[in-house]
C-alpha cells in the first residue's frame, strides 16, 4: 500500500509555515521532539519514543562459527522490521526501499564505526564466537525513523548482558544467569544519528522532521556522531546539492544534540540499574500503576448500617400496594375456555372491531356447539366435520327401531348422514 499523497493546500501550508520558521507541533527550527527511553523486563529490550514515533529494539546472542577471514572476531547482525502496525504504507513480508536504506545506515552507524569490541566476543578462536543480533521493530511511524532506531539500538546494546562461558579442554559450557552473572558488552563509544531535512533547494533547514515534513522536503542529511565529536557516518539523499558550509553547520548542530542524547541514555541506564539492584519494579511492570492492573477494581464506599430495620419498614409502608391479580378467564360456553375475551383492555387503546367474516364464523361455532349440546341430551354424540369426504361422523350408531320418537333436529341429521354414507358406498 502506498502513502496517501498530500493535497496542494497541505503542501503549500507546510512550506509557508517553514518559511515563517514555524512548525506544526510548535517546535523551533533546531529542536528535537521529546525523547523517552524505557526498558523491558529482560536485558537488551529497549523502547524509544521520539514524539509519536515509537521503536523497540531487542538484542539476542548465540554461539556460531566465525567467518573464515576473521576467526577471532564476533559477528554483528542488524535487522529493521517495518511492521504494517506502524503505518499502512508498510507491507508485511516485503523489503521496501526504505527498509534497505535504514538497514544500511544502521550498519554503517554501529558496525562499521567499531563501537563494539568484536574480539571480546570470541570464545574459541576459529570455532566458536558470539553472534550479536539486533532486531529493531517500528511500532509507530511519525517521521525520523533513523534517529529513533539508532538510539534504540545503541541503548539496547548497552543494556544487554550475554551469558558467561567456561572452557575446559574442548568443552564449552554456557552458564545460566542463576549460576553466574551475565557479562555486559564491551562498548567503546555510542554513535547516534541526527537527521536534517532541507526545503526549497537547501534554503531552509529543520532538525528531526516529522512525517508530514518528510513528505514535502527536498533532501535529507543523516550524520552519525558520538559525544567525542567524531563523525561515524554521513549520508545524503534527495535531489539537492549541499555546500561545504551547510554540512559544517549541520555537524556543529549534531555535536550538541548527540551530547544531550548520550547524557539522557546514560541517565536511563543508571536508573534502570539502580531499580534492578534495589529489587524494585523495572521494565514493563514499572509503567503499570498497581491500582490499574485490573479494570474491575473499585474503591470501597462506606455504608451506614444503623437503624436498618426501621428504614426498611418505612420504605415498605410508603411503597405502593401491589397490583390486583387478574380475574379468571371468561367462559362463554360450558367446556370452552377463552383467555382475554371480555376483559378490559389494559393498553389504553380501544379494541378494533372485528371483521364481518369473523362474526359469522363465531355464530357458526356457537350453532355447532348448540347442536352438540342437543345431541348429548338426546343420548347420541354427533360431530360435524368440515371434511369434504364425510360431513357427518356417527360415533355411537344404534338400530333405527331403538331410536326415540321425538329426536328433533339431531335424529334428522343422523338419518341424513346415514343415507349419505350409504350412497357413497
Amino acid at each position: 500500500m502506498k502513502d496517501t499523497p498530500l493535497s496542494n493546500c497541505e503542501r503549500d501550508f507546510l512550506l509557508k509555515a517553514i518559511e515563517e520558521k514555524k512548525r506544526l507541533d510548535g517546535r523551533q527550527t533546531y529542536d528535537y521532539r521529546k525523547i523517552k527511553i524505557t526498558f523491558g523486563t529482560d536485558y537488551g529490550c529497549c523502547f524509544v519514543d521520539l514524539g509519536k514515533t515509537r521503536v523497540m529494539a531487542q538484542v539476542s546472542c548465540e554461539l556460531v562459527a566465525p567467518k573464515e577471514n576473521r576467526p577471532n572476531e564476533g559477528i554483528m547482525f542488524f535487522n529493521i522490521e517495518l511492521s504494517p502496525m506502524a503505518s499502512p504504507a508498510f507491507e508485511q513480508g516485503r523489503q521496501s526501499e526504505l527498509s534497505v536504506k535504514l538497514n544500511r545506515q544502521l550498519e554503517r552507524c554501529l558496525r562499521n564505526s567499531k563501537c563494539i569490541d568484536t574480539e571480546s566476543l570470541c570464545v574459541v578462536s576459529g570455532e566458536k564466537v558470539w553472534q550479536i543480533r539486533v532486531d529493531v521493530h517500528m511500532l509507530n511511524h511519525d517521521g525520523n525513523l533513523m534517529d529513533a532506531a539508532s538510539i534504540a539500538a545503541i541503548t539496547a546494546l548497552c543494556h544487554f548482558r550475554r551469558p558467561d562461558v567456561g572452557i575446559q579442554g574442548d568443552e564449552v559450557t554456557v552458564y545460566s544467569p542463576e549460576e553466574r552473572d551475565p557479562i555486559p558488552l564491551s562498548i567503546y563509544h555510542m554513535p547516534i544519528s541526527v537527521s536534517f531535512s532541507f526545503f526549497q533547494q537547501g534554503t531552509y533547514l529543520l532538525v528531526d522532521p516529522c512525517e508530514r515534513e518528510e513528505r514535502v522536503m527536498d533532501g535529507l542529511l543523516m550524520i552519525a556522531m558520538n559525544k567525542h565529536r567524531e563523525i561515524c557516518s554521513i549520508q545524503s539523499s534527495g535531489g539537492i546539492m549541499l555546500l561545504k558550509d551547510q554540512v559544517m553547520r549541520c555537524s556543529k548542530i549534531a555535536s550538541v544534540k548527540v551530547s544531550e542524547i548520550t547524557e539522557l541514555i546514560s541517565k536511563a541506564l543508571d536508573n534502570d540499574k539502580k531499580a534492578r539492584k534495589a529489587g524494585g519494579r523495572c521494565g514493563f511492570a514499572e509503567s503499570i500503576p498497581q491500582e490499574r492492573i485490573t479494570a474491575l477494581k473499585a474503591d470501597e464506599t462506606p455504608v451506614e448500617m444503623m437503624d436498618v430495620t426501621d428504614r426498611a419498614n418505612d420504605i415498605v409502608q410508603k411503597a405502593e400496594a401491589p397490583p390486583q391479580t387478574v380475574p379468571s378467564p371468561v367462559v362463554p360456553t360450558p367446556g370452552v375456555g377463552q383467555v382475554g375475551q371480555g376483559l378490559q383492555n389494559t393498553w389504553g387503546v380501544e379494541e378494533e372491531e372485528e371483521n364481518d367474516n369473523s362474526g359469522e364464523e363465531q355464530e357458526e361455532i356457537k350453532t355447532q356447539m348448540k347442536e352438540k349440546k342437543d345431541e348429548s341430551r338426546g343420548g347420541d354424540v354427533v360431530e360435524i366435520s368440515d371434511s369434504e369426504e364425510e360431513e357427518v361422523v356417527i360415533l355411537h350408531p344404534e338400530a333405527p327401531d331403538k331410536l326415540p320418537k321425538n329426536t328433533g333436529s339431531g335424529s334428522h341429521q343422523k338419518g341424513a348422514a346415514t343415507t349419505k354414507k350409504r350412497q357413497k358406498k
